[in-house]
């Protein structure tokens, strides 16, 4: 089965930087995915989209992290990141790894990881 897995998650003060990771399994991302994505969950609000990647490479960031984050892939490990920079208290969600299948636009998703933006 395909299984998409967060990593990396946790507590950082504003301002601060964190990394996070999602590896695939069962699935390859640079063979069978359109694009990958990160998106995040705050509390009481919708899920957003923060970046995505292509398989090209082209990217795309949601309004809110433009400048701060930044989406990128490691096609040998099978694994996407985002590097989150600038942090902010608005920040604060559960961050999900989301794979666009290739062949019938199928969607995958991740358990999802914390990121608290607090002093």
């Amino acid at each position: 089965q395909v299984q998409l897995v967060e990593s990396g998650g946790g507590l950082v003060q504003p301002g601060g930087s964190l990394r996070i990771s999602c590896v695939g399994s069962g699935i390859t991302f640079s063979m069978s995915t359109l694009a990958m994505g990160w998106y995040r969950q705050a509390p009481g609000k919708p899920r957003e989209l923060v970046a995505t990647i292509t398989s090209s490479g082209s990217t795309r960031y949601g309004d809110s992290v433009k400048g701060r984050f930044t989406i990128s892939r490691d096609n040998a490990k099978n694994a996407v990141y985002l590097q989150m920079n600038s942090l902010k208290p608005e920040d604060t969600a559960v961050y999900y790894c989301n794979a666009d299948g290739r062949m019938f636009r199928e969607e995958y998703w991740g358990q999802g990881t914390q990121v608290t933006v607090s002093s």
